[in-house]
């Protein structure tokens, strides 16, 4: 029973004893009509009864003085602490999750930033009236006889020059030799012999079968889930272009349907930054090895375009990515032509990679997709130890979508067309 209730019962039995010489009232015309301690309780004849005083209740929480004591600072550091816990938890089973099943995800990626080039392709096939689907198989196949043509070209020009290469690899490896012999260093010329090197290795042969054949089934098997990994791309590619709207759509059903407007504005602005990165990155990258290219032209450096094609793959990679690959057409160079043309290669190759950060990323790329230089870094660096050459490829993509998407949903969103932030 309640302390309203015991309160109601108690007036209820004063009420009933009359006074002395006080009329009678019949039991059918008392009501009661207050309903709540400390007010008086009217008759039906209008007699009143005696006040209640009111009562107040304290419950004391004696865990409240405890809280108290801990400062409000310590409290907003352990209400966001556990929180960010919770969250890098969660982000790191992903990152397992999408590394233990890495042959489907990476050709999956490597989708996603295809579709994110060829998508404007098909939709003007589309605007012209072709159907959608022959617009997709236009886009798909046309893609795939750019990159045979350009691996053709890269073959063929390595085959026809295999020979003045071998020579002077030959020739540079020779002067490297002397020069190691007669040099500061002096090193012994027997580990310069050929038939001593001969020896050797035909002895780690035959020891070492069982090192051979694991190395070759797993070169094997890598083959394999490379071509199975090729199919899955053109698969995914191929109904990315054609409907991946669709697909996007059914999972913003996933999010609760309050968010899913935010969510899919916010995606939509990724992917277009997405976009926009990619095409400014193929640009710069295309630029790198034209420049590489005619700079090996001009100074004779053998297989000058694979070393414009290795640094046009290299620059995909901000920042780092051309410096590196255009390092191996600096060896190529100094082996095939001497120190002398190595420098040389080497000032065009730095040259190349300053035009690259200070002019043509700034201008093609934009404040919509602008990422400061340190976060490419840590990105780059993330990414490596995480997932490889693989994940450096993709790291900063990724950044560059998950940076629009959080302004979005923060209320902070580039307009593209005024290179301005709305807020």
């Amino acid at each position: 029973m309640t302390l309203s209730e015991q309160l109601r019962r108690r007036l209820g039995t004063r009420s009933d004893r009359q006074a002395p010489g006080a009329p009678e009232v019949a039991p059918n015309r008392r009501a009661l009509v207050a309903q709540s301690p400390g007010t008086a309780l009217v008759t039906g004849d209008g007699a009143g009864a005696p006040d209640v005083q009111e009562i107040s209740v304290h419950v004391e929480d004696t865990n409240s003085r405890f809280n108290e004591a801990v400062p409000d600072g310590l409290h907003v550091a352990a209400a966001w602490g556990w929180r960010v816990i919770v969250v890098a938890v969660l982000a790191a089973l992903i990152a397992y999750a999408l590394a233990y099943i890495s042959e489907v995800t990476i050709p999956l990626l490597v989708a996603v930033l295809l579709t994110a080039l060829l998508l404007p392709v098909t939709k003007q096939l589309h605007a012209w009236g072709v159907n959608r689907g022959l617009a997709t198989a236009v886009t798909v196949l046309g893609g795939l006889a750019v990159i045979a043509g350009v691996l053709y070209l890269i073959v063929s020009s390595i085959v026809s020059q295999s020979a003045q290469l071998g020579t002077n690899v030959v020739q540079g490896f020779n002067d490297l030799a002397g020069w190691l012999q007669s040099g500061p260093l002096h090193v012994s010329a027997t580990y310069f012999n050929s038939d001593e090197w001969v020896t050797r290795i035909t002895n780690w042969v035959k020891t070492s079968q069982d090192t051979i054949t694991t190395y070759a089934g797993e070169i094997t098997s890598s083959v394999g889930h490379f071509l199975a990994g090729f199919a899955l791309t053109l698969f995914a590619l191929s109904y990315f272009l054609h409907n991946g709207r669709e697909i996007f759509a059914f999972c913003v059903r996933f999010f609760p349907r309050r968010s899913r407007g935010r969510v899919d504005g916010a995606a939509q602005n990724g992917w277009h930054s997405l976009s926009s990165y990619v095409r400014a990155t193929i640009l710069v990258a295309l630029a790198d090895g034209v420049g590489v290219l005619i700079a090996a032209l001009i100074i004779g450096v053998p297989a000058a375009p694979a070393l414009a094609t290795l640094v046009f793959i290299g620059a995909f990679v901000p920042i780092v990515g051309g410096f590196v690959s255009g390092f191996v057409a600096v060896v190529v160079a100094l082996v095939a032509l001497g120190w002398v043309s190595a420098l040389i290669m080497l000032a065009a190759i730095i040259a190349v990679v300053e035009i690259e950060g200070h002019i043509l990323q700034p201008f093609l790329m934009g404040r919509a997709v602008k990422l400061h230089p340190l976060a490419v870094l840590l990105a780059i660096a993330i990414g490596i130890i995480l997932g490889g050459i693989i994940g450096a490829l993709f790291a900063v993509p990724m950044l560059a979508f998950v940076k629009t998407f959080v302004q979005h949903l923060s209320d902070e969103l580039p307009n593209p067309k005024s290179s301005t932030v709305v807020r």
